[in-house]
C-alpha cells in the first residue's frame, strides 16, 4: 500500500520552485549542481510544511518538462532526498515527502513553541505577548464569582451568554455603530469565528480574495478548507490597500468572500484610511462579494497621538456586505480563546444554527471571565498595560535589527504586533531554516502569501524586548551569514553560534 496522502502536481511544484531565491554565491564560491539546487528547493518546501509530510510527488519525467530540466537532473535529486530521509519511494506507487527520523513534522501555519523548547530557542514565531497580569487573574476570579447561577443550566450558548453578546453589541454601538445583540455570535476565537464564516458563506472551489501578504493561519485554514485563494496585492509600505486592484479583482473574479485586515495588518502593520474603507466597502457592495473584516489588532494602536479611522462596519452598520470578526486574543491574552462575529442579524441566525455541527459554543467560564474585563474597567487597564508592553518590545526590537542587519528593510507600524521586514536580498526560507539551528524561531515570508510568494521576507513580532530582542537580532544576523556562505544543505552549523 503506498504511503502518500496527497499528490503535488508537476505546475504547482515547479511554480514553488521558482518562487525560492537562489542561494547568494560569496565570493570564490561556485553554484551547486542543478540536482542539488533542486533537492535543496524541495527539502526547503517539505521544512517549511508548503508541501505537507507524505505528499506524492510527480513523475521525474513530469517535473523535469515543467522545470525545462534533465530527467537525469531530476532523478539525480530524488536520490539525493532518498539518501538524506526526506523521501521514500516504491515500485509502483511512486515517491513521497518524508522527515528524517527524529525530526519534528514541519508546521503549516504558525504554532507556538513547546514550552520544553522556550530555554533554548528565542520563538519570533507567533505573535502573541504574555497575560498582562493582574487582570488575567483578577478576570477569572470575577468569573467564578459569577459563575453558580450558569452551573444549574445546561451550560450550552451557541450564540454566546447573552451578557456578553450584549456588552459587545454596546461596544459597537459606542463607536457609533448602533448594534443590537441579535447582531453578535460569540466564537471560540478569531479563527473559529472565520471557519464558520468560511463553511456558511463558501463551499470548496469558490473564490476567495486576499491580501497579498496576509496572516498565513488565515490563508492555510481556507486552503484546507478548498477554497481558491485570489490574491490582491498590498500597496506600498504602510500605505494599505491598492483600490484600483481591489476594484479589478472584485469586478472580474466576482470572489464570494473576501478577507481582510484593515488596522494593523497581519503581516505588514498597515492602516488603511478612512476613504480606502469606504471605497471598499462599497466595491465589495457592487460585486455581491461578503467582506470579511478581521478586527483583532484594532486596540493595538501603539504611538501617541495617532488618529484611528472609523471601523469598517461604519461604512456598512447593517451588517449586509460587512462580517467582522473581533477577538481577545491579540488585545488581551492569545490563551483567552474568545472571539464574536458582528454580522445581520438572519447571519448571525445561520451562523448559530450551523454551530450545531461544529463545537456547540464558547467555554461559559472564558465568556465570563472577559465580561467581567468589559464590566468592570478591567479591559481598557489590561490592553493599555498591553499597548505599552508592545511599544517597548518593538522599539527595542527595531533598535537591535537596525544596529544588527543594517541592510534588512522595512517601514515601522503605528500599532499592532508585526514588523514585515525584507531580508537584504536573502532567502526567508533558508533563514527560518538555519535561524532555528542558532537558536531564533522565525517565519518565513511565503507563508503569507499565495504559491510561494514574499520569498525574500520574514515577519518579526513584537514579543521580546530588551536584552533579548538584541540576543534575537545577533542570532538573526548569524543565520543571515550561514546563508550567504552557502550553508543549509545539511552542512553544520558552528557550535559557538548555538546558546
Amino acid at each position: 500500500m503506498a504511503q502518500w496522502t496527497s499528490a503535488i502536481g508537476s505546475t504547482q511544484l515547479a511554480r514553488l520552485l521558482t518562487s525560492q531565491q537562489p542561494r547568494p554565491a560569496g565570493p570564490g564560491t561556485r553554484r551547486p549542481p542543478a540536482y542539488r539546487a533542486l533537492a535543496d528547493g524541495i527539502r526547503l518546501l517539505v521544512l517549511e510544511g508548503r508541501v505537507p509530510v507524505a505528499t506524492r510527488l510527480p513523475a521525474e519525467r513530469e517535473l523535469a518538462q515543467a522545470l525545462s530540466v534533465s530527467r537525469t537532473t531530476v532523478a539525480a535529486a530524488y536520490e539525493a532526498l532518498r539518501g538524506e530521509g526526506f523521501l521514500e519511494s516504491r515500485r509502483g506507487a511512486g515517491s513521497w515527502t518524508a522527515v528524517p527520523a527524529g525530526n519534528p513534522l514541519p508546521a503549516r501555519g504558525l504554532e507556538p513553541l513547546p514550552p520544553e523548547a522556550l530555554g533554548s530557542m528565542i520563538d519570533l514565531g507567533t505573535a502573541a505577548l504574555p497575560a498582562p497580569e493582574p487582570w488575567l487573574t483578577r478576570a477569572v476570579q470575577g468569573a467564578l464569582e459569577e459563575l453558580p447561577p450558569y452551573a444549574h443550566t445546561h451550560g450550552d450558548y451557541p450564540a454566546g451568554l447573552p451578557a456578553l453578546r450584549t456588552m459587545i453589541a454596546e461596544r459597537y454601538t459606542a463607536h457609533g455603530i448602533p448594534t443590537m445583540p441579535e447582531q453578535i455570535m460569540v466564537t471560540t476565537g478569531a479563527m473559529g469565528a472565520i471557519d464558520a464564516i468560511c463553511h456558511l458563506f463558501a463551499g470548496r472551489g469558490e473564490r476567495v480574495a486576499v491580501e497579498s501578504p496576509s496572516y498565513a493561519n488565515i490563508l492555510q485554514l481556507m486552503r484546507e478548507a478548498g477554497l481558491r485563494l485570489v490574491p490582491v496585492a498590498m500597496a506600498d509600505g504602510l500605505q494599505g490597500w491598492d483600490l484600483d486592484r481591489w476594484r479589478q479583482v472584485l469586478r472580474e473574479a466576482a470572489p464570494r468572500l473576501a478577507y481582510v485586515v484593515a488596522d494593523f495588518h497581519n503581516p505588514t502593520g498597515a492602516l488603511a484610511d478612512e476613504e480606502q474603507r469606504r471605497s471598499l466597502v462599497d466595491s465589495a457592495r457592487a460585486a455581491g462579494t461578503v467582506l470579511v473584516v478581521d478586527e483583532t489588532m484594532t486596540e493595538l494602536h501603539l504611538d501617541a497621538g495617532l488618529d484611528m479611522p472609523r471601523r469598517v462596519c461604519a461604512f456598512d452598520p447593517a451588517g449586509s456586505t460587512v462580517v467582522t470578526v473581533g477577538s481577545a486574543s491579540k488585545a488581551f491574552w492569545a490563551g483567552m480563546r474568545i472571539g464574536w462575529v458582528r454580522a445581520a442579524p438572519d447571519v448571525i441566525r445561520s451562523l448559530v444554527a450551523a454551530r450545531a455541527y461544529a463545537d456547540l459554543g464558547t467555554p461559559v467560564l472564558e465568556q465570563l471571565a472577559v465580561n467581567w474585563l468589559l464590566n468592570t474597567g478591567g479591559w481598557e487597564e489590561a490592553v493599555a498595560l498591553r499597548r505599552g508592553q508592545a511599544r517597548e518590545n518593538r522599539d527595542a526590537l527595531v533598535t537591535a535589527v537596525r544596529r544588527e542587519l543594517p541592510d534588512w528593510e522595512f517601514d515601522v507600524p503605528n500599532g499592532g504586533l508585526t514588523l514585515w521586514v525584507k531580508a537584504g536580498g536573502l532567502s526567508g526560507s533558508r533563514l527560518a531554516e538555519l535561524g532555528e539551528r542558532v537558536g531564533v524561531r522565525v517565519p518565513s515570508g511565503p507563508r503569507f502569501g499565495v504559491d510561494g510568494a514574499f520569498e525574500g521576507y520574514v515577519r518579526l513580532p513584537f514579543t521580546v524586548g530588551g536584552a533579548v530582542a538584541d540576543e534575537a537580532a545577533a542570532r538573526l544576523a548569524a543565520a543571515a551569514r550561514l546563508v550567504r556562505d552557502g550553508q543549509g544543505a545539511g552542512g553544520d552549523v558552528p557550535r559557538t553560534l548555538i546558546a
